[in-house]
């Protein structure tokens, strides 16, 4: 796993090699050495107490001997070492100080992280499947997640005080629906594979009961199969599981320059948390001081390298005029100059690396380019002198579209931890 410390690098190499490691698959290992690392005094799923031992033999080994420092001599303890030096190099570390904890469930690139770390929080477990998206967690958290959540033992799970989850929106989005429609293929509730996963979420709430939670979703999910999956939803968490909740559908365009609308649900457990449903806000827009980021400062009048191919441009161009002549709106976007200063782009999409057709730039006297990974970012409001994507620009592009609106998201996660601080019992 490249973009991680000299020191986690070596005790990953270890962990891979030792023998105490052989009934747990090398991936879900290393996962649970990057925790352990972050975690030390937690609850770690997959690794017992004998683990934990060998883990701490293994810092003990490889730290403190590159360090020159005496080995602990009792390894139940932990080592003399300082944790937070093993992720000075890591863009976004473990907060030193927290107010509360939380998991980050299909956790993509980390938008929820990031936006909850800086509410407040300290995340105790990540987890998400793609191998591409976890390298990219790791390079910035310094924290390998965990693979597919339905082979987690739900138990084992560490106790936390909120949920969150940004869980697949493909059998709910109206792209996805009308795509399995179109191959006869269920999608919803009824879909054998993404269209279960809500239910692994509300296993772990059942399970682990945390204070609250909060969940994102396409906002078609409200009106999927005439609001029955939305009620399906709706009777888990608040008949069901005995949480009170409130939703809204929020357009991310308040917080950065793209039209991004999802849905989010926030929740709260009424035996832990003295608080009713008209008192839980979702706020569908910034804090006044909020400093908007226009779409002028972030897009470039030109950048080389991203121009599209003249086979590329001319398929688009048909494209529209296929569909303008059938009375519709489909087709490409193009942002041009002089750039409104309200301007907002389109939707960015997971398939944004194929041709960019949603959000294309004007260039004069040739034709548009797509956004470069660093302009793509930024309308999800990710950092790009901090944020760092070890992957190709496809696998960066693919994932900025999966990924949330992290301002939209951080101003959620700071009602949930204002909520907590003020009305926990």
């Amino acid at each position: 796993m490249s973009n991680l410390s000299h020191c986690q690098q070596l005790i990953f190499d270890i962990i891979r090699k030792h023998p105490t490691f052989s009934n747990i698959q090398a991936n879900e290992a290393i996962a649970a050495a990057s925790h352990f690392l972050q975690n030390p005094y937690g609850d770690i799923p997959l690794i017992n107490k004998k683990l934990q031992s060998e883990l701490l033999s293994a810092i003990d080994a490889t730290y403190n001997r590159e360090q020159g420092i005496m080995g602990a001599e009792d390894t139940d303890e932990l080592p003399n070492i300082e944790l937070p030096s093993l992720f000075d190099d890591v863009p976004y570390p473990p907060p030193a100080e927290y107010n509360f904890t939380f998991i980050d469930l299909f956790a993509g690139i980390g938008g929820f992280r990031q936006a909850f770390q800086n509410a407040g929080g300290k995340c105790v477990f990540s987890s998400e499947w793609n191998k591409y998206a976890q390298k990219t967690y790791a390079a910035n958290y310094g924290e390998i997640p965990y693979g597919d959540i339905r082979a987690i033992p739900k138990e084992q799970i560490p106790r936390h005080d909120v949920l969150c989850a940004g869980f697949p929106c493909q059998p709910f989005s109206l792209a996805g629906v009308s795509k399995k429609n179109s191959l006869g293929r269920k999608h919803g509730f009824e879909d054998e594979t993404q269209g279960t996963l809500f239910f692994e979420i509300k296993e772990i709430l059942r399970l682990k009961r945390p204070k609250a939670f909060m969940l994102e979703n396409v906002k078609n999910l409200l009106a999927h199969d005439k609001g029955k999956t939305f009620e399906v939803i709706r009777r888990s968490l608040v008949d069901e599981l005995g949480y009170v909740i409130s939703y809204k559908i929020v357009n991310g365009a308040a917080w950065v320059p793209q039209h991004r609308e999802r849905i989010y649900i926030l929740g709260f457990d009424p035996k832990q948390v003295n608080i009713k449903c008209d008192e839980i806000n979702v706020p569908d827009k910034p804090e006044s001081g909020y400093i908007y980021p226009k779409l002028s400062g972030i897009i470039k009048r030109r950048l080389d390298g991203y121009t599209l191919g003249p086979g590329t441009w001319a398929t688009l161009e048909r494209h529209k005029a296929h569909h303008e002549k059938a009375g519709n709106g489909f087709g490409y976007g193009l942002l041009t100059w002089p750039m409104k200063a309200n301007a907002v782009t389109r939707t960015i999409s997971a398939r944004y690396h194929k041709d960019g057709a949603e959000i294309l730039v004007e260039q004069e006297g040739d034709r548009p380019r797509k956004l470069s990974v660093e302009e793509a970012m930024q309308l999800q409001g990710y950092n790009p002198g901090r944020f760092v994507f070890p992957v190709s620009a496809t696998q960066a592009y693919t994932q900025i579209g999966n990924s949330v609106v992290v301002p939209a998201i951080e101003a959620s996660a700071k009602v949930i931890a204002k909520i907590l601080k003020e009305k926990s019992i």
